[in-house]
């Protein structure tokens, strides 16, 4: 019975520390900021500096108010990510980002075809193991034959101004 005790008693010390063990462990990894984070302040900069260029396409060219935000789930976005990666890597290519695009739609006899943002994969071409030669390619390349993201929802209303 004593052996029971001491055995029940060890478990319960073991789950306890390995519990706190865990635990703490989590708390102390921080999390690593990403490069190119900007304030919500420099967000909001960012969009009042482009109204006017936002007006004058909306009112002289296109005479109605325009996109100005596209939106994508992170679904789509990860389901995206490892798509072009796989399709790079067919290509022949080493996918190394996303660049982000601006566009418009054609326009139709409904109307004008609104602004929308599409992404387009980025790398370098893979060279030969073997190569005498030095890869003077570098990346950040957009990736010709691949294929874009496209189709994000639009803002509500789509001429809304950050934040939604």
């Amino acid at each position: 019975m004593k052996k029971l005790l001491l055995l029940l008693v060890g478990v319960v010390i073991g789950i306890a520390g390995t519990y706190y063990y865990l635990s703490t462990n989590q708390n102390l990894e921080e999390m690593t900021k990403p490069k190119g984070l900007i304030t919500p302040a420099e967000i909001k900069a960012l969009d009042q500096a482009y109204n006017s260029r936002h007006t004058i396409i909306s009112d002289s060219l296109i005479k109605t108010p325009d996109n100005r935000s596209s939106w994508y789930s992170l679904e789509e976005i990860e389901s995206y990510i490892t798509y072009a990666k796989q399709q790079a890597d067919s290509l022949g290519y080493t996918l190394d980002g996303l660049r982000l695009y601006a566009g418009a739609y054609p326009d139709t006899k409904e109307g004008p075809g609104l602004m929308t943002m599409f992404f387009v994969p980025t790398g370098s071409k893979n060279v030969s193991e073997g190569s005498v030669l030095p890869t003077l390619q570098g990346g950040g390349n957009d990736i010709g034959d691949a294929d874009g993201l496209n189709k994000g929802g639009d803002g509500s209303p789509p001429s809304a101004n950050y934040p939604q």
